[in-house]
């Protein structure tokens, strides 16, 4: 198994990139490609190479440049250099804390798409009641039609069965109520599509019921998906903060704070979006993973290790296999 890391992605790159290479080779020993200015790789890892092989990168695309035919046309940056592993055959999966517009362009520039698929969503795992809920799409497609969200629908189940071990994944339309008859008129015009699609649809979903587990798959256009995700991690970090500034308050609290310490751990493990490391871009043919800029080490190792087991799980064979076998009952839009 080879994995690809882009080392000049997050926003303090490439020294998160390099401890997260480290790490990641001295706990799977796999091989792993270190892609980006060598020069700096090689002063940076100071001999710790041992399972990782760093492909020399010209340029960067940074996050302040524009998706243009010139910017494509720069393919010596680190995400165009580490795709074209992929596309090349010689690695499994790519990841990446750089610019997510540019990975989604360069990645369908390089990769394509899986035939059939309209549209590539970005997805990530909810913490939820019981668990985890893959939330799609986060941010690849603010306009969306009702085809796309079926078939974010298809690729959100395949991967909450592949990767979280959910059989028969329940699917949620996210919505502002419950009923048939709410949500805009994307939403009423997508519920009858999942109505009918063979999918284990649970209906509309609200917040209330995204974040209960009462779904394992919920689906929204990229636009709303996005200001759900920053939401959610707004709310959790002012939780966090808040119950440490209260902990620490008085002498009783610290008391306290220190017999629920253990319980306290595991709740911010569970609100921290650096477990999971990174967002797949589901519909590519390819294992493309885009972590935050502001991605630390820890983050991207968990990305890396994200990455690692969806290829054990031949994640993409089982996409490329849904999407094949769903074209015949999937609604047909324009490519």
């Amino acid at each position: 198994m080879r994995i690809v890391l882009d080392a000049m992605g997050s926003d303090t790159n490439p020294a998160p990139e390099v401890e997260a290479a480290v790490e990641y080779a001295r706990q799977y020993g796999d091989g792993l490609y270190l892609v980006g200015d060598e020069p700096r790789l090689r002063e940076l890892l100071a001999g710790r190479t041992a399972g990782i092989e760093i492909v020399h990168a010209p340029d960067v695309f940074e996050m302040s440049d524009h998706i243009s035919p010139g910017s494509l046309r720069k393919m010596q940056n680190s995400m165009g250099v580490g795709m074209d592993l992929i596309k090349e055959g010689k690695a499994d999966a790519f990841v990446s804390a750089g610019n997510t517009g540019g990975q989604m362009a360069i990645a369908l520039a390089r990769l394509g798409r899986l035939r059939g698929v309209k549209r590539p969503a970005l997805t990530v795992f909810f913490p939820v009641k019981g668990g985890r809920c893959a939330v799609l799409d986060i941010g690849a497609n603010a306009e969306c039609k009702p085809e796309y969200l079926v078939q974010f629908a298809l690729l959100g189940s395949v991967y909450a069965e592949k990767v979280l071990g959910v059989k028969n994944p329940r699917v949620g339309l996210l919505s502002n109520g419950e009923e048939a008859g709410k949500g805009n008129e994307l939403v009423k015009a997508t519920y009858p599509l999942l109505e009918s699609s063979g999918l284990n649809f649970v209906g509309n979903v609200e917040g209330k019921e995204l974040f209960g587990g009462e779904a394992d798959v919920v689906v929204t256009d990229g636009f709303t998906g996005n200001v759900l995700m920053k939401s959610a991690e707004a709310v959790a970090k002012l939780i966090t903060d808040r119950l440490r500034e209260e902990i620490t308050s008085s002498f009783v609290t610290k008391i306290g704070g220190l017999l629920a310490r253990p319980a306290f751990r595991s709740l911010r493990k569970d609100l921290d979006p650096a477990e999971v490391g990174a967002a797949p871009m589901l519909g590519v043919n390819g294992l493309v993973f885009v972590a935050h800029g502001r991605s630390d080490s820890r983050a991207l190792l968990s990305a890396l290790r994200l990455a690692r087991h969806s290829v054990e799980v031949s994640l993409l064979n089982s996409l490329a296999q849904a999407i094949e076998s769903g074209l015949a009952t999937l609604p047909q839009g324009e490519q």
